[in-house]
């Protein structure tokens, strides 16, 4: 992997993770299959849809892993040989799709309609938290 020039200053310590972050985030983005739209829907709720016609729900996956959610499609062997088509314009492989999440965004479920996988995501208000630090004397 090329290290960002950035990161390599010795005055930036500890931002490995961004690093890290940021290289996942390059790599996902090199991704191009299947098509995609992420939605604002207000509120901080966010929706990614998936183009993926002809996949069922038994062949795709969704999963968040370390802030990293990753959809992925799976193609059986079914169906017409290759040999039966005049024209297949349809992709008709599996994906791996990857999306890096901030702290804090959860997914709220999926949902697969007219061959299109949407993903709904929402950051939900950090519950606010008072910690009262006791105050100690010397001596």
């Amino acid at each position: 992997m090329n290290r960002s020039i950035l990161f390599d200053s010795p005055f930036l310590l500890g931002f490995e993770h961004t690093r890290s972050l940021i290289e996942r985030a390059a790599k996902a983005a090199a991704e191009s299959y299947p098509p995609y739209n992420v939605e604002d829907r207000g509120d901080g709720a966010l929706r990614i849809t998936l183009a993926v016609a002809g996949f069922t729900p038994d062949q795709l996956s969704v999963a968040v892993e370390d802030r990293q959610l990753t959809v992925t499609g799976r193609r059986d062997g079914e169906g017409k040989p290759e040999e039966a088509y005049l024209h297949r314009g349809i992709a008709a492989r599996g994906f791996a799709r990857s999306f890096v999440l901030a702290d804090g965004m959860v997914v709220d479920g999926a949902t697969l309609e007219h061959g299109l996988l949407h993903i709904d995501l929402a950051r939900p208000e950090p519950e606010k938290r008072i910690h009262q630090i006791p105050i100690r004397t010397a001596g």
